[in-house]
């Protein structure tokens, strides 16, 4: 059952970052919900135009753009950040950001007519917005989505509730705990992921 339902919030975060990962450089920084709402058609038009590793490293563009992946993996490594090393650190950040790059690439087969819809937005402490909005399906119930914003850039999404960036925190801890409490292994193996 658990596992079931880690599996449904993947595919529902795919789905999110599918139809509203923002293509816009903190130099033309909008408001938040008009951020969110606006960028959607513009991810929507790299699944509709591209395909195979062009698509990808359109995806990685947004995510290296659009997204503050340092932050994101810094909080995702959780306190094994501090045992990294410099060198491994640089090589996660780069590993991450590619492996999911990949991974939603290969997700996406085509756009399947879902839409996004902004609702509230609330104003939170250290300069955080959160948007509020909810991924609307062709068939089915519609998702909620939670974007977390700070500098014009999205530092987490939560779909139903659920962060992504602490699910990553739980799997990579998962992973450095299994091999041996080094992130070394972590960081190959996302290499790896990146490579295939």
């Amino acid at each position: 059952m658990l596992a079931s339902r880690r599996v449904v919030l993947q595919l529902a975060a795919a789905s999110a970052l599918f139809v509203a990962l923002p293509v816009v450089t903190p130099a033309l920084a909008v408001d938040p919900a008009q951020l969110v709402q606006n960028t959607a058609q513009q991810v929507i038009d790299i699944i509709k135009t591209k395909t195979g590793a062009a698509r990808q490293a359109a995806i990685l563009g947004v995510l290296q753009t659009s997204f503050d992946m340092p932050a994101m993996g810094r909080s995702a490594l959780g306190t094994h950040w501090n045992q990294a090393t410099e060198a491994e650190r640089t090589r996660f950040l780069k590993a991450v950001a590619t492996a999911e790059a990949k991974a939603y690439s290969e997700r996406f087969g085509q756009y399947g007519g879902q839409t996004l819809t902004v609702g509230k937005v609330t104003p939170r402490a250290n300069g955080v917005t959160i948007v509020d909005s909810r991924l609307n399906q062709t068939s089915g119930q519609p998702i909620k989505l939670e974007w977390e914003i700070r500098n014009d850039r999205i530092t987490d999404v939560k779909v139903e509730g659920v962060s992504m960036v602490m699910t990553r925190r739980s799997d990579f801890n998962s992973y450095i705990q299994n091999n041996g409490g080094k992130v070394e292994p972590l960081v190959r193996e996302l290499e790896a992921r990146a490579a295939q």
